[in-house]
């Protein structure tokens, strides 16, 4: 499966967990860490907890693809899951404003992601 679909499908498990503000940056064409990097908020270290399981369920269930890498699941405040191809961000408002990783990112191709309108 290529890591425009698998970005999907993450953005898709996180989305039905009402995350918000969900950003799907692709960063092939300047970075060779990733495809894709998604950004998304839950508004409580239960809800990233429960957005990160949906994306982690979702993507080894659909895809057969389990995380390389997991970080910060236990604290809810930034959790992110390694796929190689692409990486999940899951963060809460306070620490999403202030690693900005939008700015860091900012010479990838962003896209507002919505359930209804996804146009990559």
């Amino acid at each position: 499966m290529d890591s425009k679909k698998l970005i999907e499908m993450a953005a898709k498990a996180a989305d039905d967990l009402k995350a918000v503000n969900t950003k799907l940056i692709q960063i092939e064409k300047v970075s060779s860490i990733a495809d894709w990097i998604m950004i998304s908020e839950g508004l409580s270290d239960v809800q990233v907890r429960s957005i990160v399981k949906s994306v982690e369920d979702s993507l080894n269930n659909n895809a057969d693809l389990l995380p390389l890498r997991k970080e910060g699941i236990n604290e809810g405040k930034w959790a992110l899951l390694d796929y190689g191809d692409i990486i999940i961000n899951v963060f809460q408002p306070n620490e999403r404003k202030y690693y900005e990783l939008e700015s860091f990112w900012s010479n990838g191709v962003s896209y507002n992601y919505s359930n209804e309108n996804l146009n990559i």
